[in-house]
């Protein structure tokens, strides 16, 4: 007799083993066709596996969140099947679900071409039309070794031998069509649906060794619904057009160059912008508490042993040798440097809590695939902190910093925050004895602040659990930003410590924490939020005062140098070009505000007011024109 739970408590027994697809039927028929998969304790599974023993149990429908991961999956089992019926003799290595999607690589002589791709989409549809069930079959390792040698299939070997003595080799079959997979899977092809797309072609790396074979990637989307797939593509398209990478040479913010990859060169107008930035956050910081410190650059490999980094993040760190023999690290984070900071003098509890900020630039080894634009780089400032304060201080810290992050993400119009608590990865340092404490601590500390938040196992930092904040941008995309870090660790390792009210030492504890995490990606995530279009407060260029005529050049100096001294950003064109080309292009580059002026303006001694994005003038005098911007280009945090 085994006892099957379901979610609303509701429960049901049955005299015998009992697969996910009969526990359907059991309930209704209309459950039973529509069902794909089945949750047990947590878990999910192929609708064909028996359930054995007592479980909690939920059957999964095509509609529900879960199918959307395994409509992927199995869309990356019909393309390689695609892929091999259409191009004979080339070999499938791994084809993962990604992030909206899912890719597969292969291994081929010959390259693959876009117009492929239509190909292999016509195939892939003929292979869902069949229905083909999908079929679990468990082998020995001796039996899928020598089938998959035979078969030609080199990389499935390699895997084969990778996974760990003991551990069963599962095969999924579609036909006549099979692969080593983990699983589960949808009953059959036709579940995988019509919503796909098969999106670009790329290069790889067989385990991402550049040592090793030359693999090809094919990226494809699939989605529950042709119109949650039309909705991506147009989501894709809107991406398109606000490109950082674009719009930034457009506005003429910055540019990037092989000679220094991952790092930014930023021309004056993009300086602007990172300036006002770091203004914004360096009155922020100061009204919250904080004290703005700067710690070196680079430091000796010992200090980066005795934290941790070393061993955990070595692979990531930039690495110099100087000739006395001395190894040097160019910091990938400013923790260590700041921990040292407070030990230099002695510290009381009733110095705590001790906010320390920095400005950092830090240095971190990015494979060069992974680098994009301004929003994945080698070389990026964070506008980091530390607070060092007692056990007892955690909560009133964590509420305090979490009110601040969501004050700032709402002055950049970020309404919706995703909060997530991501704890202990497997690298790690420190007892399981100080994570249960440090993850236990940091849900209390969110729980109180009274936010909604979700779970991320494994996906902490290796020194501590953390508080993850996810904005959604004005398209629906996510972008994770600040965090708030829980550390007992580096205090420990880095012998800080505070004489507390009884006279004995204690050891901090040390809160990591980023409101806009780097810099250089906030302002990419900036730039394609607002299309480029910035908040008039943040535009490097604020208003542009463009003539009509050369006999009003005197008079647009005049009002360049009003505006300025009512602190707005200004520049003049006095180009001999018609006005119509000199919108054109002002626009082009998202200046937010231009000051037309001709002969008869400069009589009047008035401007002609023209807001980007619209095809309205207005002409005003020109002090409560200079006025108006002057009150508009005030900060947000200095309005309040």
């Amino acid at each position: 007799m085994i006892t099957l739970t379901f979610p609303d408590g509701s429960a049901r027994s049955f005299d015998a083993a009992i697969t996910g697809a009969e526990l359907a039927a059991s309930i209704s028929k209309s459950l039973a066709k529509k069902a794909v998969a089945v949750v047990l304790d947590g878990q999910l599974a192929d609708l064909a596996d028996p359930i054995a023993t007592d479980a909690r149990v939920r059957i999964v429908t095509r509609d529900d969140p879960e199918a959307l991961e395994l409509i992927r999956h199995d869309a990356a089992h019909v393309m390689a099947e695609a892929v091999q019926e259409l191009f004979p003799g080339t070999q499938v290595t791994i084809g993962p679900v990604i992030e909206n999607g899912f890719y597969y690589d292969f291994y081929r002589a010959e390259s693959f071409t876009p117009d492929d791709l239509a190909k292999i989409e016509e195939k892939m549809r003929e292979i869902i039309a069949a229905d083909k069930p999908f079929v679990k079959e468990v082998w020995s390792r001796a039996k899928a070794q020598d089938f998959f040698a035979a078969e030609g299939e080199g990389f499935k070997v390699e895997l084969i031998d990778a996974i760990p003595e003991g551990q069963d080799l599962k095969i999924y079959r579609q036909g006549d069509w099979l692969d080593l997979c983990r699983g589960p899977h949808l009953p059959s092809t036709g579940k995988v649906g019509k919503a796909f797309k098969l999106m670009r072609l790329a290069g790889s790396y067989w385990r991402g060794d550049s040592n090793r074979e030359q693999l090809q990637r094919i990226y494809g989307t699939a989605w529950a619904s042709d119109e949650q797939l039309k909705s991506y593509l147009t989501m894709l398209e809107e991406a398109e057009k606000r490109d950082h990478r674009r719009l930034g040479r457009e506005m003429d913010l910055f540019h990037l160059q092989e000679e220094a990859p991952g790092s930014v060169f930023w021309h004056p107008k993009g300086w602007t912008v990172f300036q006002a930035l770091i203004a914004f956050m360096r009155r922020r910081q100061h009204a919250s508490g904080h004290v703005e410190v700067n710690s070196p650059d680079m430091m000796e490999r010992k200090l980066w042993e005795q934290s941790g980094h070393w061993e955990k993040f070595g692979e990531n760190m930039f690495v110099t040798e100087t000739p006395d023999e001395r190894v040097f690290c160019c910091k990938p984070m400013n923790c260590p440097g700041h921990i040292q900071i407070f030990k230099n003098g002695l510290k009381s509890y009733r110095d705590l809590p001790l906010r320390i900020a920095e400005f950092g630039k830090v240095h971190r080894y990015e494979p060069s695939g992974a680098l994009h634009g301004i929003m994945r780089v080698r070389h990026f400032t964070q506008d980091d902190a530390h607070i060092f304060c007692t056990p007892e201080q955690i909560t009133e810290e964590c509420v305090h910093l979490n009110s601040l992050l969501l004050s700032i993400y709402r002055d950049f119009g970020f309404e919706d925050v995703v909060i997530k608590l991501s704890t202990r990865p497997e690298k790690r340092v420190g007892s399981d004895e100080v994570w249960d404490k440090a993850e236990a601590a940091l849900k209390a500390a969110v729980e109180a602040a009274g936010e909604p938040y979700t779970l991320n196992p494994g996906e902490g930092a290796f020194y501590g659990p953390k508080l993850e904040y996810t904005l959604r941008d004005a398209i629906g995309r996510e972008w994770q930003c600040g965090t708030i870090q829980l550390d007992f660790n580096l205090p420990v390792r880095l012998g800080a410590f505070y004489i507390g009210e009884d006279g004995a030492k204690h050891t901090p504890v040390m809160i990591h924490r980023a409101l806009f995490g780097s810099l250089e990606r906030f302002i990419g995530i900036l730039i394609e939020n607002y299309a480029g279009h910035l908040p008039l407060w943040l535009s490097p260029v604020q208003t542009m005062v463009a003539t009509i005529v050369s006999d009003a050049d005197a008079y647009a100096g005049e009002v360049e140098a009003a505006l300025v001294a009512a602190g707005v950003r200004a520049e003049t064109d006095l180009r001999n070009e018609k006005i119509n080309y000199k919108v054109r292009e002002h626009s082009l580059a998202k200046v937010p505000v231009m000051f037309v002026v001709g002969k008869r303006e400069a009589e009047e001694r008035t401007v002609s007011v023209r807001r980007l994005g619209s095809q309205a003038q207005e002409t005003l005098s020109l002090d409560e024109a200079i006025a108006r911007i002057a009150t508009e280009a005030v900060p947000p945090d200095l309005r309040r």
